[in-house]
């Protein structure tokens, strides 16, 4: 066979790789876009110009893959070959499982099952100044008036559906969706308020919906809690949104602890009005494949806000988290700390942007990307970036990326450690870093129990 048959065999063989891979995408963004048989019609016009935008937008979109910049170290290919249904109703849950799932902290709870609202599993206090329900409940019932407003000035505007498929297409089938209403001056310091969202894994794809609104001079704790009880391949498509008055502060925690067969698709968008502050403990432990998209808005001047993050992956699960800090306003700050363990096969990815809009001066930002990897397969791919258009400013960034300390597990071993349990040790301290501050002492329980146990396997 001649070099020039060779050649020609060879591009026929990639052009019909790319017209394959081109139909699968095509077919997974057509399901995507199909709505559940039981889809209602809200009756309010707002929301229904929203969805119908969002849906044009959408089918003008395509899905990502890895020819796309922020997605070239995220293989999305092996989701576009599922055909996941649409959660048609709630799912069915033992409310023993879900009592496990509660945080005690926690005494409003709102609970989605594949993005169903279960008002079985509910517990909800609610009085004058916050108002905590789901997404119906506030458009329907007279004790939300006071709050109608706000939900309409900002679900589903804050969170951008331009380029981004998987927003759109949560935004075009919004049928519910978790609403955290703290009234101006409330204080909620010591009373957590979580939303449980629990995937039965059984082929399906969900769009959960988180909407919080702090009014001035409020302080509250969110906790977004990501579950399965099921072990077939399934889709979480969530969409966070939070808006915070001036003077005011929100304690966000994201916890995402799905099954291994599932797909983890989150955006979380903050707007931040002056001198306001935003407080985020993001943790990703299951998935199979996980993306958070986190970004923040700094719309106004004195913000200050903080990013924990932290990945414990291992086996062939990937964790992909891409963040970006918008200054635009002068006496803004951010720090973010972000740190991944990764074992056997698994593949972390972190990028991270700050911008400093020109006029932002005296902004004091800094971000920190530290991966500790636990095997040779283990892989990091991590850029953290500035971009800095104002000249009195105050900005650091740096990435980190190996193994094991060989001296510090010496140390330990010559204080009578095994080499399991002296590497367990430093694993452990590693990842607590991010979680020891969390404001929920149960939390924090149950993610340290879960390092522990994690670190044990985090290398097969």
């Amino acid at each position: 066979m001649s070099t020039i048959e060779t050649s020609a065999i060879e591009t026929s063989a990639i052009e019909s790789s790319a017209i394959e891979s081109s139909t699968i995408e095509s077919d997974f963004l057509g399901s995507l876009l199909t709505p559940a048989a039981d889809a209602g019609e809200h009756h309010d016009a707002w929301l229904k110009a929203r969805r119908a935008s969002a849906l044009e937008r959408a089918s003008a979109l395509s899905v990502p893959t890895t020819r796309d910049e922020d997605w070239r170290f995220t293989d999305l290919s092996s989701l576009y070959r599922l055909q996941l249904k649409p959660a048609q109703a709630v799912g069915q849950v033992d409310s023993a499982v879900l009592k496990t799932l509660m945080f005690p902290e926690a005494t409003t709870r709102l609970v989605f099952v594949d993005g169903h609202f279960n008002t079985a599993a509910t517990s909800i206090v609610n009085d004058d100044k916050v108002r905590v329900g789901s997404l119906r409940q506030a458009l329907r019932d007279d004790t939300w008036r006071s709050a109608r407003s706000a939900i309409e000035s900002h679900l589903a505007t804050i969170a951008s559906v331009s380029d981004d498929v998987f927003t759109a297409a949560n935004t075009a089938f919004l049928q519910d969706a978790a609403i955290v209403h703290v009234a101006g001056g409330a204080q909620l310091v010591d009373a957590p308020i979580q939303v449980i969202n629990v995937a039965t894994g059984h082929e399906m794809r969900s769009n959960p919906r988180l909407l919080i609104i702090a009014g001035k001079g409020s302080h509250c704790t969110v906790i977004e809690d990501y579950v399965a009880v099921g072990g077939s391949a399934y889709l979480t498509n969530s969409v966070c949104e939070i808006v915070i008055a001036p003077d005011a502060e929100v304690r966000h925690v994201k916890l995402q602890r799905e099954a291994d067969t599932a797909f983890h698709i989150a955006n979380t968008t903050v707007l931040m009005q002056a001198d306001s502050r935003y407080r985020n403990w993001s943790v990703g432990v299951g998935g199979r494949i996980s993306r958070h998209n986190l970004n923040v808005v700094q719309n106004g001047t004195g913000i200050d806000c903080e990013m924990h993050g932290l990945a414990m992956i291992s086996g062939r699960q990937l964790a992909d988290t891409h963040s970006s800090v918008d200054h635009a306003f002068a006496h803004g700050g951010s720090r973010q700390v972000h740190k991944t363990i990764a074992g056997g096969s698994a593949h972390a990815v972190f990028n991270g942007k700050i911008l400093v809009r020109e006029g932002a001066q005296q902004t004091n930002s800094s971000q920190q990307s530290r991966n500790l990897l636990l095997s040779p397969r283990a892989t990091v791919d991590t850029k953290p970036q500035l971009e800095i258009f104002a000249d009195d400013v105050k900005c650091a960034h740096g990435a980190t990326v190996g193994q094991m300390d060989a001296d510090e597990v010496f140390y330990l071993k010559s204080r009578g450690l095994s080499e399991a349990a002296a590497r367990n040790l430093l694993t452990y301290a590693f990842a607590k870093e991010v979680v020891e501050h969390i404001p929920v002492a149960s939390v924090v329980s149950v993610l340290e129990s879960h390092i522990l146990e994690q670190t044990r396997n985090k290398e097969a």
